[in-house]
């Protein structure tokens, strides 16, 4: 594992600040906060699985892309900040030790690559929507995004299990 070299200074004060001694210190903050983080990444990854179920062409035949596209999208931006806000806080507790966690690292890293994922669907494949909307199959491009993004989400859940047990966190 590398040593916190450079950016130990930060995790150290993070680490020392009083927000993180109270969620630390406190018998219910954690578990709490820890909850909503929980919950919150259910429904990133539930509204998120919808759509990319959609997209692959497995689930909600009955409505077009678009719309519900557009009707999840409120839901997973509204969790997904607040499970970054829990998540922040969660990390606050033992930065030195998330910092040096090599899931947690991996978890971030993913949780980019999804952005990007995203981002470039919707450059790419959202932008001609109409053209593909309510056909099945919707085209190649369209499935790859799908299953990269859900397989991604997988893979994020499972590496937020992994932090808490396949280091220990000092």
């Amino acid at each position: 594992m590398p040593p916190l070299g450079a950016s130990g200074g930060l995790m150290q004060a993070l680490y020392d600040s009083s927000i993180a001694t109270a969620i630390r210190e406190s018998g219910t903050l954690f578990p709490w906060i820890e909850s909503i983080h929980v919950l919150m990444i259910v429904v990133v990854v539930g509204t998120i699985a919808i759509v990319d179920l959609r997209l692959i062409g497995v689930a909600a035949h009955r409505r077009g892309a678009r719309q519900l596209i557009v009707d999840m999208l409120p839901f997973t931006w509204v969790a997904f900040v607040l499970a970054v806000i829990s998540g922040g806080l969660l990390f606050l507790s033992n930065a030195t030790g998330y910092y040096e966690s090599m899931p947690f690292r991996f978890k971030l890293l993913t949780i980019l690559i999804a952005g990007i994922n995203m981002a470039i669907f919707h450059v790419t494949a959202y932008r001609k929507i109409v053209d593909w909307d309510d056909r099945l199959p919707t085209p190649m491009m369209v499935r790859v995004s799908g299953i990269t993004s859900l397989s991604l989400w997988i893979l994020i859940i499972f590496l937020g299990r992994w932090i808490g047990y396949a280091y220990p966190l000092v």
